[in-house]
């Protein structure tokens, strides 16, 4: 910003406070809206696990526009809180579209839930087209009393 609107910005709202290093608006509910994210170069890294179990609540395009991972992992196996979330898989979709490079991406769900059947059935095309693939675990792995599903990633 210019030095006159920066001074502007500052003496028109004198209360600010810190979210991980981030100016915000703390009169704002919405992490969305309150941030005052920076732009950028895109970020990229191996792996990077969707937040807050994939729900929509902190993740939108702008996340997988700047956070460019070969593998995504997606947590969330809880449909009452909207976990995960169907919004944020589009987003997926959205935001990789936009990388302007066809970098294979993997996306690693650690549960089979319903919205990411449904979803994968309905995008397939576009994912195929965005050079996305979607991990089936059909692997089990077996500790003491307890069984789950698993998948092993090599870098």
């Amino acid at each position: 910003l210019p030095e006159d609107e920066l001074s502007r910005s500052s003496h028109s709202n004198p209360v600010k406070s810190l979210v991980n290093g981030i100016k915000t608006n703390p009169a704002s509910n919405s992490p969305k809206s309150s941030l005052s994210v920076p732009m950028g170069p895109p970020v990229y890294v191996d792996l990077a696990y969707i937040p807050n179990h994939c729900s929509g609540k902190n993740t939108d395009p702008e996340f997988f526009k700047r956070i460019r991972a070969s593998y995504y992992v997606v947590s969330g196996n809880d449909a009452a809180n909207g976990e995960p979330s169907r919004a944020v898989l589009d987003a997926l979709l959205e935001g990789k579209s936009q990388w302007g490079e066809n970098l294979q991406v993997t996306l690693i769900p650690t549960h089979d839930t319903e919205v990411t059947r449904e979803w994968y059935q309905q995008t397939h095309e576009k994912q195929q087209e965005l050079n996305i693939m979607v991990l089936a675990s059909s692997s089990t792995v077996v500790m003491q009393d307890e069984s789950f599903p698993a998948c092993k990633i090599e870098f």
